[in-house]
């Protein structure tokens, strides 16, 4: 039922990935330049990519689908400290919307099909929008957010492969 507060997505597309719930997905593909993957684009959205090949980066937002449920305070696997961290300063995929962003190297297009690599999203995951990555807005270099990152251990395990972490 929609209200006047509801919001509906469509995908417009899915990535392809070897990557599933018992495998586990890198916390930050970024940081796994190796990993391959293709965002297959469904064909009405097709002519949406022109002069995207342009740019070396892009942003994917997508839809956590396998996510159940969320909390306001998350213990992050393998954090390097032993407490509860508020949701909003993770990137827990168990989100009030589970909606994901990815930062990845556009590799080439061909067809409606993106190859991408440095990803880390399950296979048949849908995605919502695609952004091209701007250096002169995206990257801001913050002092304190870095304090902040390297305080949390936000990098502090490759994989996620507890699949009781996404439901």
């Amino acid at each position: 039922m929609k209200t006047k507060n509801s919001i509906t997505y469509h995908p417009i597309g899915i990535f392809r990935s070897s990557y599933h719930p018992n495998t586990g997905a890198p916390r930050q593909g970024i940081l796994y330049p190796e990993n391959r993957g293709i965002i297959e684009l469904f064909e009405h959205y097709t002519q949406a990519l022109e002069t995207l090949d342009m740019f070396e980066r892009i942003i994917v937002l997508f839809h956590f689908d396998r996510v159940q449920g969320w909390d306001a305070n998350v213990n992050p696997p393998e954090s390097s400290h032993n407490h509860h961290f508020g949701l909003f300063s993770t990137r827990s995929p168990r989100r009030p919307n589970p909606i994901g962003m990815t930062n990845v190297k556009l590799e080439k297009i061909e067809g409606g099909k993106l190859f991408v690599s440095g990803i880390d999203a399950f296979d048949g995951t849908p995605i919502l929008d695609i952004k091209p990555y701007l250096p002169s807005v995206d990257c801001v270099s913050s002092q304190q957010n870095e304090d902040a990152e390297a305080y949390l251990g936000h990098h502090d395990e490759d994989y996620i492969d507890d699949p009781a972490f996404y439901m």
